[in-house]
């Protein structure tokens, strides 16, 4: 195995070993949930807890009263009496009302690739818990409070990464979901705490037997944006730590380089006032106050610095302007993603109310499909920007006085430095930009005999997201690491030795501590971070910081600490 599937690998079980490591408990089904919920619970072991309001399990009760009123008296109901998709024209009599339901997870036992990881299988029982909960959706309690057993018990299906167009919902993975809820068959498999098993030993063990599913049930759990939706949650949450993560290794680079804090004044910013413009501009100066290595020129003074020019290269002077968007676009796309958390997305919907149901589309996975375009998008431009600051730094050309390469002992003609880093980081940006590429509109129009004609994609975008979130984390480490080296050089510029805790700005000093805490390196007055080239394996740090940002590990929790006001 890789190094970056071994990466890839430990992540993905993270979450069995985190179980039961939070007090937390996250209530569903008496207000809105938010993303940082769904990660509590998927990935940090919070538990859940169904709500006990008697107005909404009445509700509950009522729309599976509903569905079998229905049923009794004949009432054409797509899903329920009549047959699927393409295939609603036939009529299904009373007494097969229950045999469709449980047919359709049967035939949907078509995923591949994979096994999704367990957090987002996790997220994805959360959110069909809490969308049925609304009370339109024909499903009994009883399978929504098996999905909160599982949660707490730790007991997750195995779902796999292909099967969805997101049209109908997540029709396939949600399939996986409901056949070990219900422990349709062996066939159906669960990580139980770690352990593989079916589902049958898994209800066994947790005391409770297979279940039938009555009419419309197997629709409800399988018709909806859920799995999608955990997926889009995961990374969205992902997303904004690597954005502050990017953040700071923008600081360092801006020390690294000698560059100026003026470019960040709130002067500017007032006279272009967009949001995320103007959040980027204050965070930076807030990460670089203090600093020893910056031109502290607040105060409008420019001073000519010989063959550099009079003010900074754009890749510094105009962050606030180019993460600006960026920051402003994830901000809207957690706003879709918590609505549709939220949301009831299953076909038919049954007002209670008025005794009726309706048919309609809420399993289309739009808002995911283009939203995750959107993220993986604004994460191409997240690397591309740090690309320029990296060749900025090796470049002796640009660089304000630093080695070729940032090459540590000048004194070794073999030495390259971190020209292989360099190379290696190269190798991963165009990837990401590629990744930035649209699939919401690359639909197969034919699908379903034509009648899942229109469709989002939205688990393949959540899915891609997903894969640009880990390579961007390698992607990272790769920053971090090449800002560490510049800050040394430039603190031995300044002040003629290498330990940059001096230095820098208290608040990117932290950071720095906690990266070289990471790579098992403490900072030292004598050396800089790298001093020769074959003193230390640059891919096994890469690894230790790139799993440490995937778990939320000292590097973000320093992060954090930074960005808590």
């Amino acid at each position: 195995m890789n190094q970056t599937s071994l990466n890839q690998d430990k992540t993905t079980h993270a979450t069995a070993s985190f179980l039961g490591n939070t007090s937390k408990t996250v209530k569903v089904g008496d207000g809105n949930l938010n993303i940082n919920d769904v990660v509590h619970v998927a990935r940090h072991g919070a538990k859940v807890q169904l709500t006990n309001h008697p107005e909404i399990l009445q509700g509950v009760q009522a729309s599976c009263d509903y569905i079998r009123n229905a049923v009794e008296s004949g009432q054409p109901i797509y899903g329920v009496t009549s047959g699927f998709g393409g295939m609603a024209n036939v009529v299904i009599p009373p007494e097969s009302a229950a045999l469709l339901q449980n047919n359709l997870v049967w035939y949907h036992k078509t995923g591949a690739g994979q096994k999704l990881p367990l957090a987002d299988v996790r997220a994805a029982m959360l959110l069909r818990a809490n969308s049925h909960l609304h009370g339109a959706s024909g499903i009994r309690l009883e399978l929504i409070q098996r999905m909160e057993t599982f949660l707490n018990a730790g007991v997750t299906p195995h779902v796999y990464e292909f099967g969805s167009i997101g049209a109908s919902g997540d029709l396939v993975p949600l399939s996986y979901i409901t056949g070990a809820l219900i422990g349709l068959e062996k066939c159906y498999t669960v990580d139980f705490n770690g352990e593989e098993m079916n589902a049958l030993t898994a209800l066994e063990l947790l005391g409770l037997k297979p279940l039938q599913l009555l009419p419309k049930e197997s629709l409800a759990m399988m018709n909806g944006t859920s799995v999608m939706t955990a997926i889009a949650a995961n990374c969205v949450y992902d997303t904004k730590v690597l954005l502050k993560v990017a953040m700071g290794a923008h600081a360092l680079a801006i020390q690294g380089l000698n560059g100026t804090n003026q470019s960040f004044h709130p002067f500017i910013h007032q006279l272009k006032p967009h949001n995320g413009q103007k959040w980027a501009a204050s965070q930076m100066l807030n990460l670089l106050m203090g600093s020893r290595l910056v031109r502290d020129e607040l105060d409008g003074s420019h001073n000519y610095r010989g063959e550099e020019p009079i003010q900074d290269r754009y890749s510094l002077r105009c962050l606030p302007q180019y993460m600006g968007p960026i920051v402003d676009g994830i901000e809207q796309i957690q706003q879709q993603i918590e609505i549709e958390i939220n949301s009831v997305t299953d076909n038919p919907l049954i007002d209670v109310e008025n005794q009726a149901s309706y048919h309609g589309g809420n399993f289309l996975g739009q808002y995911i499909g283009v939203g995750m375009d959107q993220l993986r998008y604004y994460i191409g431009l997240l690397a591309k920007h740090l690309d320029v600051q990296i060749a900025y730094l090796v470049t002796p050309e640009f660089n304000n006085g630093l080695p070729a390469s940032l090459v540590g002992n000048k004194g070794r003609a073999v030495n390259m430095g971190l020209k292989g880093l360099q190379i290696s980081g190269n190798s991963i940006m165009p990837l990401l930009s590629f990744y930035g590429n649209s699939i919401a509109d690359r639909f197969p129009t034919h699908a379903e005999q034509y009648n899942q004609n229109l469709n989002s994609q939205g688990f393949a975008s959540a899915n891609l997201a997903r894969q640009s979130v880990r390579i961007f984390q390698q992607y990272m480490a790769m920053a971090l690491m090449f800002g560490v080296q510049a800050v040394d050089l430039r603190t031995y510029v300044t002040a003629e030795h290498y330990d940059a805790r001096a230095t820098l700005s208290p608040a990117t000093r932290d950071l720095y501590v906690a990266i070289r805490d990471v790579v098992g390196q403490p900072p030292s007055a004598d050396r800089p971070y790298i001093w020769n080239d074959d003193e230390q394996a640059l891919d096994e740090h890469i690894a230790k910081i790139a799993i440490d940002i995937a778990n939320g590990g000292k590097i973000v929790q320093a992060i954090n600490n930074l960005f808590q006001s």
